[in-house]
């Protein structure tokens, strides 16, 4: 005779009885709400460990009127998302923030029209709870769109245009600029050039805001030839390094607004027989992994994406309870390596 080994499925009950904490408790961890203590988050997280608890997402659904699961929206073409490591970076902090909240994470891409249009309807379906935005750019069709939607929505930088309707996490853009410049000031530079992100985003308006402000407040003049565009990518960084030593042949500071445009200057300052930093310092923006590898190595504000992914998911959560939209600012802080040293 084969016994019968069935057991009863573990239930919310008995992952509070097992974790020593109430119903309710376990409740508010597995909602992914955020007055519970880690404490007792903990204990809930280990006791569903122990028990197999697993939840019946399509009864949840049912009794909740949610999905139990949150967009990671991007609006960069698809590519990017392997190339720029800060992408990376963010989608695994997000990850497992939505993991420790019990949360499924859902990757859409929407840059083309074709994607916004498949995205929105999506949406529309009520498929997920909540969006976070990356890398949004004002101008883009889809940011209408998805406020329209009336789904709750969390940015990556503040979305220029929205900030009322658009909640949203973003670095200290304005003062991390501010401190890369400033930082070659106190070094001796005089001639301080940028390469700047797109100016339809929020990095790359304020963190040209940051260089402006520090060469106006030390009584420098802001002079456009020392001011070149670029897109983040390498092959932008490159291209404005060559247009600043057509135009700045003397140049001797350039502040790039990422890493990857910051370690593109490299080489065409080497093959210009321009040495780093002998000659022209440079400072990037981010703090990625490239900054340590570079020849030499960067000098670079620090991007906390950790912390900005995490922060995104709690913020999400709140909205998603009825909070209304706010936006959060986290402090940077510079690294100092070879590029550009005390």
């Amino acid at each position: 005779m084969i016994p019968n080994v069935s057991r009863k499925r573990p239930t919310i009950r008995d992952v509070a009885r097992e974790a020593g904490v109430s119903y309710a408790t376990v409740s508010r961890v597995l909602n992914g709400r955020d007055w519970v203590s880690p404490e007792a988050v903990r204990a809930v997280q280990d006791a569903i460990s122990r028990t197999g608890y697993t939840t019946n997402q399509h009864a949840r659904s049912l009794a909740t009127g949610r999905s139990g699961s949150i967009a990671f929206l991007l609006t960069e073409p698809q590519h990017l998302l392997f190339e720029d490591p800060n992408f990376s970076v963010l989608l695994r902090g997000v990850a497992q923030a939505l993991s420790d909240r019990q949360l499924t994470l859902i990757l859409m891409i929407a840059s083309t029209p074709e994607e916004r249009s498949r995205t929105i309807a999506y949406l529309n379906g009520g498929h997920v709870d909540g969006v976070l935005l990356v890398s949004p750019h004002s101008g883009d069709p889809l940011l209408k769109q998805l406020v329209q939607a009336q789904v709750p929505i969390v940015a990556c930088g503040q979305v220029l245009g929205f900030e009322a309707a658009i909640s949203s996490v973003s670095a200290d853009d304005l003062g991390g600029g501010r401190s890369a410049v400033e930082h070659l000031l106190a070094a001796g530079c005089r001639r301080i050039a940028t390469i700047t992100g797109p100016q339809d985003t929020f990095g790359g308006v304020f963190r040209l805001r940051g260089y402006t402000d520090a060469l106006t407040t030390h009584g420098l003049a802001v002079d456009p030839a020392y001011v070149v565009h670029g897109d983040w990518s390498r092959e932008s960084g490159a291209a404005g390094m060559r247009t600043l030593l057509e135009r700045v042949p003397d140049v001797d500071g350039v502040f790039a607004a990422s890493d990857a445009m910051a370690a593109a200057t490299l080489p065409v300052l080497r093959e210009a027989g321009r040495e780093v930093p002998g000659d022209v310092r440079v400072v990037g923006f981010d703090d990625s992994g490239l900054a340590a590898t570079t020849d030499p190595p960067l000098t670079t504000v620090r991007h906390p994406l950790e912390r900005i992914s995490e922060e995104m998911v709690r913020l999400l959560v709140d909205v998603i309870n009825g909070r209304t939209p706010l936006s959060i600012t986290v402090p940077t802080s510079l690294v100092l390596r070879a590029s550009s040293p005390a």
